[in-house]
């Protein structure tokens, strides 16, 4: 870069480097998806075909930025763990963050045709990206159990809601007035009665991992 003048403007830059000796997490997640997946008339509860590409996009961004560790997913977000020795892009969190972001969401257009055939892609997906570190082993399990945690949940809710639509002949809102304030034993009975069977991978995630 030249040296003029006009440089001292660099000084306004945010030093967003992050902390040493912490995993470093980059989570995306989908923006307006519910939208975008209603437009692209997913099958639901769970389309293969949009989770496959998630996880083809995901491999992407591993592909890339190689201290990525392991790569967890569910529905339209992915949370990508670099190792705590990671010197990519100097560990700078805007750096990871934006660079991720921008491949994981080129990847989603570039490899759609791969999943959904003839389907148009109507207009380009939009992800928004943040960084978290822990500090300890035991943080980073306690992350990658919250997530699980939240996916299974959500996928229970997911699976119970459109069981009633789809089988049970309930509008959307009456679906949602019914599940309203059910336990984890509600869903699993109404599931049974429905003799709708929930899949191991869309309980748990559809990530991927190198090691």
């Amino acid at each position: 870069m030249a040296n003029c003048k006009y440089e001292y403007v660099r000084n306004f830059e945010v030093a967003d480097k992050c902390l040493p000796n912490c995993w470093i997490v980059v989570r995306l997640d989908g923006k307006n998806f519910h939208r975008f997946s209603d437009d692209h008339k997913f099958v639901k509860p769970n389309d293969d075909r949009a989770l496959v590409l998630m996880q083809r996009c995901a491999e992407s961004v591993m592909n890339e930025f190689k201290d990525v560790v392991i790569a967890y997913g569910q529905s339209d977000e992915f949370s990508f763990v670099l190792k705590k020795t990671t010197t990519q892009f100097s560990r700078r969190a805007s750096k990871l963050m934006s660079n991720m972001v921008s491949l994981f969401s080129s990847s989603y257009v570039y490899h759609w045709k791969e999943f959904f055939g003839d389907i148009p892609l109507l207009y380009p997906p939009a992800f928004d990206g943040r960084v978290v570190l822990y500090p300890s082993d035991q943080n980073m399990r306690d992350y990658l159990s919250w997530r699980q945690a939240d996916c299974h949940i959500n996928n229970l809710y997911n699976t119970c809601f459109w069981s009633l639509v789809q089988d049970g002949g309930c509008s959307p809102k009456q679906a949602e007035e019914q599940l309203r304030g059910t336990f984890s034993s509600d869903k699993n009975e109404l599931l049974f009665s429905h003799l709708r069977s929930t899949t191991t991978v869309y309980q748990r995630c559809t990530g991927k991992a190198l090691f």
